[in-house]
């Protein structure tokens, strides 16, 4: 049976750049074809926010990130009413809107 993994948004970025913070374990998730790999819209929408304000500088574009999700696999994540609920119910561990986000999303499928 296939694992479902949620990829952090510094995990992909981290693979599209080739940077060496990527750890081992995360490149032999990613490149082992049984697994099933999805990316949060909210991933993305951070991405587009620090590259707005310049917090972020990557040379691919919001398109190339489309594409190269579509080319490795990974499904986009939407935003479900039962995220946002679970996302309320989360304990103030932790304060970013984006993660809390993505680890609702991952609790709530009991993906890892």
């Amino acid at each position: 049976m296939a694992e479902c993994y949620l990829l952090d948004t510094h995990v992909f970025l981290w693979l599209i750049q080739g940077d060496p913070q990527l750890s081992n374990r995360a490149r032999e998730i990613i490149s082992d074809d049984t697994n099933q790999l999805s990316f949060s819209v909210v991933s993305i929408w951070e991405i587009v926010i620090k590259l707005n304000i310049g917090k972020l500088n990557i040379e691919h574009t919001i398109e190339g990130i489309y594409t190269l999700l579509s080319q490795l696999n990974i499904l986009i994540l939407p935003i479900e009413r039962s995220d946002l609920e679970r996302y309320l119910a989360l304990p103030l561990h932790h304060r970013d809107p984006f993660d809390r986000i993505i680890i609702a999303q991952a609790i709530d499928r009991e993906w890892t």
